[in-house]
């Protein structure tokens, strides 16, 4: 037992550390989180909005999208992608109504191929990333494009948040998203952002003819694109001001699926990059580095979990069945009592210290912590929704072991 608690005392000191990290980062940057430059000029854009079977979403979506001010925006493609739903009526009644839409109707062939194929249709300087049931605010994408101002400027993405949110799953989420945006600005501030994810990022698009385009292998192709980036040199930005709001999973299924797709794409970035781990530049000395400790802190804190649990669940079977055989009490007073130790104590730290950070979060992304509906759930987001998550990883890595690719939902 000694053994293990070193290693509990080893897993505490990684995360109280991770935790410690972002305090320091935010201490450090607070007065510029939300700053973005002005365009110094007008960028011409094209927005792609990937589709399969969003007759429910694409023309909100689109309506959404045209209520942009951004004067720089030239075209909206529509990439069908196979639907077999009424998702191609929808859009060709869009097409005709607004000269601004334009779309191509294709054979499926995954996300990544449809983004590829708008690509190289686009005619813009820039080209964004909508998912087809995202919504970006009016002036999401004029707060966004100065950064391209820089001409090392590859992507920069949107602060996420989640749109409906009236079952419980979807609030868990409407924080989960909240705390992510918040933390990937953070690793901005180290040059070390990993992800910029579908409801809305812009990319230069020279940047994604340099570097071949999205891998349409990948489950997770907005992580590739964004690690490929990072491996040619190219910078990455969080603009918060700028919110897309999307629509989450409503059920325990859907969430499944698309937790598994994310772990599955995120093993494979990891094995495609795997040669620059620990060597020159940030994708190899840090964003990869930090990608393996998360899942590897996901992970042996449930095999912890699952050890203690099961040994403690044989022994008491065993006494229960030893006090049967020998007509004695199962449970005394003396076992009702709670003996502290070092490792509680860490691991009461740990609590405190993740639901300081996930409120003050909150607080700063204008979410309102302490507001019922919110308040309410953040016991049950830290301590069952993040303590379940890590089941997600070992299914995940036997999947993709087995080559079993599923695409879920986004």
């Amino acid at each position: 037992m000694e053994f293990l608690s070193y290693i509990y005392l080893f897993y505490m000191f990684i995360a109280l550390y991770m935790t410690s990290l972002f305090v320091l980062l935010y201490i450090k940057n607070r007065n510029n989180m939300f700053d973005y430059p002005k365009a110094k000029k007008e960028f011409s854009l094209s927005i792609i909005v990937p589709a399969y079977n969003e007759e429910d979403a694409i023309k909100k979506t689109i309506e959404e999208i045209l209520k942009s001010d951004y004067k720089g925006l030239k075209e909206i493609i529509v990439m069908n992608d196979g639907s077999v739903d009424k998702t191609k009526e929808i859009v060709g009644k869009l097409v005709k109504k607004y000269k601004i839409v334009k779309t191509i109707n294709k054979e499926n062939s995954g996300k990544a191929d449809s983004i590829n194929k708008g690509v190289k249709k686009a005619k813009g300087e820039l080209v964004a990333v909508v998912d087809a049931d995202s919504y970006p605010k009016k002036d999401a994408i004029s707060k966004m494009v100065g950064f391209f101002n820089d001409k090392d400027m590859g992507v920069v993405t949107s602060y996420i948040r989640v749109k409906k949110r009236t079952k419980y799953i979807e609030k868990l989420q409407a924080i989960e998203y909240t705390v992510i945006s918040w933390t990937r600005k953070l690793l901005e501030f180290v040059d070390s952002v990993y992800v910029t994810p579908g409801p809305l990022s812009i990319y230069k698009k020279s940047a994604l003819e340099k570097v071949g385009g999205f891998d349409t292998k990948n489950l997770t192709e907005d992580i590739e694109i964004t690690w490929r980036l990072t491996h040619y040199g190219y910078k990455r930005k969080v603009c918060l001001p700028a919110t897309v709001y999307t629509v989450a999973p409503d059920n325990i299924r859907q969430w499944y699926r698309q937790r598994i797709r994310w772990n599955m794409g995120g093993f494979q970035t990891i094995n495609k990059y795997k040669s620059h781990f620990l060597k020159k530049g940030m994708l190899g000395m840090f964003i990869l580095p930090f990608f393996v400790v998360s899942l590897f802190l996901g992970a042996f804190g449930l095999g912890i979990f699952v050890y203690l649990f099961g040994t403690r669940f044989i022994s008491a079977r065993y006494s229960l069945r030893h006090s049967i055989i020998a007509d004695t009490p199962f449970v005394t007073m003396r076992d009702l009592g709670i003996t502290p130790s070092i490792l509680n104590i860490f691991g009461i730290i740990l609590f405190l210290f993740a639901l300081i950070y996930t409120l003050y979060a909150m607080k700063i992304m204008k979410e309102q912590p302490f507001k019922k509906e919110n308040f309410l759930y953040m016991p049950i987001y830290l301590l069952l929704y993040l303590t379940c998550y890590p089941i997600i990883i070992p299914i995940s890595i036997y999947k993709v072991l087995r080559k079993d690719i599923d695409w879920g939902t986004k």
